[in-house]
């Protein structure tokens, strides 16, 4: 699963993406810088609402960010030519099967759909359409002809991903694919993404709030809460020796046993707060089982921390610490 190549597939440099409401603004990312190379299998982590999905389809350019860039391969995804080719190179999977599926087309249709998109020639597109749902379990002689309401659930995502591999893409994003599964079909499914990236070198990103399955899928694990990235790092690192108090939390809560967690750490408490209402200093610090004095006051930044590889956002490992403990 290890990336095989030191340069970027995409980047986030900065990213912010603030929406106005009526009397206040929804600050939905803030300052989000994040790599994701070639071949890579990187985890967005975090609860429901802390800007994950958000940062996905900003990457892919259906968001245009308030401030920062998104770079494909150094370019940014705002000039016309650059997200043309993104639309080629980086495919998104949904969450819903059900509703990702047009109910008035083949299956034929709907795999073939990116295909006249993006004007690929028509002498190709049986061939291709036919080697996705193959690569997918699907044998095109009994489901080519197929309407979505005859799919099962399982069924119905592997078609989600055919259609997103026909324009052979370098890189699949992924917004919790199995969480609309069934327990029974959500290992066969992870199993034909993990294939499908050994065999094709797709760099992979999977949203979910379920640590253990980042755990066992990625390389690289970007820890999100409120709008931020809090903790980055090798999955193994941060599952296991987390730096942030939020990472540790969300470790706590693991439905597997990690190695070092014991009872030694505190679940979470309290609720996300209102992207319309961040707290100021650290955006956690209501919720930090160790918050210190001037966690109310200074902004921490995302500095190395534990492994190599490994950073976190966290006054209590280094970066404005120092300047913070003077604070407090």
């Amino acid at each position: 699963m290890t990336a095989s190549t030191d340069t970027s597939l995409m980047e986030v440099q900065d990213l912010s993406i603030h929406y106005r409401q009526r009397r206040s603004t929804a600050r939905a990312l803030n300052g989000i810088d994040l790599e994701w190379k070639p071949g890579e299998v990187l985890g967005l982590v975090g609860e429901s609402g802390c800007g994950k999905s958000t940062l996905a389809r900003t990457m892919l350019g259906l968001e245009d960010p308030t401030t920062g860039k998104v770079l494909l391969e150094g370019n940014e995804v705002s000039d016309r030519s650059t997200r043309s080719a993104l639309r080629k190179r980086v495919q998104m999977i949904f969450q819903d099967p059900y509703q990702t599926l047009n109910p008035r087309q083949r299956v034929s249709e709907i795999v073939a759909e990116p295909l006249r998109v993006q004007k690929v020639d028509r002498k190709l597109h049986q061939e291709r359409i036919e080697r996705a749902l193959g690569e997918v379990g699907l044998d095109p002689e009994r489901f080519l002809s197929r309407y979505p309401h005859q799919l099962s659930g399982g069924q119905r995502q592997r078609v989600a991903i055919a259609a997103a591999l026909v324009l052979e893409p370098e890189g699949l994003i992924c917004d919790e694919p199995v969480s609309m599964l069934d327990a029974s079909v959500r290992s066969q499914i992870l199993t034909v993404l993990l294939n499908l990236q050994k065999s094709r070198g797709l760099a992979l990103i999977f949203i979910t709030h379920d640590l253990s399955l980042a755990w066992s899928l990625c390389d690289r694990i970007a820890v999100m809460y409120l709008g931020r990235i809090v903790e980055t790092g090798p999955a193994t690192s941060v599952i296991e020796k987390p730096k942030h108090p939020y990472t540790e939390a969300l470790v706590t809560a693991a439905p597997v046993p990690v190695a070092g967690g014991g009872g030694r750490r505190e679940l979470l408490k309290g609720e996300l707060p209102d992207p319309s209402n961040v707290p100021s200093g650290c955006p956690f610090h209501p919720r930090c089982p160790q918050r210190f004095g001037p966690c109310d006051r200074v902004l921490p930044e995302l500095v190395a921390a534990g492994d190599p590889g490994q950073s976190a956002a966290c006054l209590l490992h280094g970066g404005p610490a120092e300047e913070a403990q003077n604070a407090g």
